[in-house]
């Protein structure tokens, strides 16, 4: 690691990559990727994290009897090595999924561009994805105004709301 001015830098996570290629991505819904743990990678660094303490701590020695230990390291091998979710945009997300096919057709890049409104035919699907988004504590965009913008707010406050992230941490 280089040294700047006598204080040693900061290294990045080894799963960085996968926060950087979703960060700047908004999903034609709203729902901003960099905040997904599925596509920033949180899921698969905390299953392989969880993993390797368990075998370090020696937990299948004297931890809870009756648990398949080595049914939840394949498991937690499994996800760990499982690729994140390359975003919506990159072809991620839901399958068929009508939100993309409608704002794609009316070549939109988000749907708060859409003058539908209250009319649009997939304002249920869009409020389900954006409760549930919401819900898991992603970050979503619900409002037209500069992507660039709601991106810098967006990581800031993923910051403020989990400085101990993986996403974070050296």
């Amino acid at each position: 690691m280089k040294r700047s001015k006598g204080k040693p830098m900061r290294k990045r996570s080894a799963r960085a990559p996968a926060f950087e290629n979703v960060k700047g991505q908004i999903a034609y819904c709203g729902l901003w990727c960099g905040s997904c743990a599925v596509g920033n990678g949180t899921i698969s660094e905390l299953a392989g994290r969880l993993g390797k303490l368990i075998k370090d701590y020696g937990i299948e020695e004297w931890g809870p009897k009756g648990v398949d230990y080595k049914g939840l390291h394949e498991s937690l091998a499994s996800i760990h090595a499982e690729p994140p979710c390359p975003g919506c945009l990159r072809g991620g997300g839901r399958t068929n999924c009508e939100i993309r096919a409608c704002a794609t057709g009316k070549h939109l890049h988000e749907c708060v561009e859409c003058n539908d409104g209250e009319a649009c035919e997939n304002l249920k699907l869009l409020r389900h994805m954006r409760t549930g988004a919401l819900g898991v504590g992603m970050i979503v965009k619900e409002k037209k105004g500069n992507r660039s913008e709601f991106l810098r707010k967006g990581e800031a406050e993923l910051k403020r709301k989990s400085p101990s992230s993986v996403l974070f941490l050296d």
